[in-house]
């Protein structure tokens, strides 16, 4: 007896013998996570995941719904779509491309795998954004390290202060990861807030 063929999914990426840049808005959107990101957000939606690819540098892309995601908000994610002023384009793989180190599909592209739910993705990406980076902050804040402005603030530190308010450092998402605590400098304020606590 001969087996039904599997069915083929509603898009597949055309020929190609390399990477493909692809226009967003066509027939998809594209979510793209940073690696610490969009590994923590995989894992979250598990099988509820649509296809996924991974770049050679690390992040995860999922497709979604064109225009499903243009109002996202999130730190370390970007959505790749059609602008007015110009177009966006998502390096894609073969389909036959399942394994690293070169950008792959890390989840493979099938018939029941092709476009991931928005609101699933979306919730997915905010716990695994606030379980990576911590809270997040409102409003732009400036990075402590480059000293630029950013809108994708994160808290790296909480200096406290001896006897009034401490003072919150925040990072740019790439420099929070290098960033250092001071413990010589936080033990000395430890220090400081006990012996006034005693002389009072």
């Amino acid at each position: 007896m001969i087996a039904d063929p599997q069915p083929a999914p509603p898009w597949t990426p055309p020929p190609a013998v390399d990477v493909e840049a692809l226009p967003a808005g066509k027939w998809w959107d594209a979510v793209r996570a940073a690696p610490t990101v969009g590994e923590r957000a995989l894992e979250l939606l598990g099988d509820e995941t649509g296809a996924v690819i991974q770049d050679e540098h690390g992040p995860l892309y999922w497709l979604v719904e064109v225009g499903s995601a243009t109002s996202w908000h999130l730190r370390q994610v970007r959505v790749l779509t059609e602008l007015a002023d110009e177009r966006t384009y998502l390096g894609v793989p073969p389909a036959s491309w399942t394994e690293g180190p070169t950008t792959h599909w890390r989840v493979p592209l099938s018939a029941d795998r092709y476009l991931t739910d928005a609101g699933k993705l979306w919730g997915a990406l905010a716990e695994a954004d606030r379980a990576v980076l911590g809270p997040v902050p409102q409003g732009r804040q400036t990075c402590y390290r480059c000293e630029l402005p950013t809108d994708e603030p994160v808290i790296v530190d909480v200096e406290h202060g001896g006897s009034g308010a401490g003072r919150t450092i925040y990072a740019c998402p790439p420099h929070a990861r290098i960033y250092q605590r001071d413990p010589v400098a936080e033990a000395a304020a430890m220090r400081r807030a006990l012996n006034r606590g005693r002389t009072r």
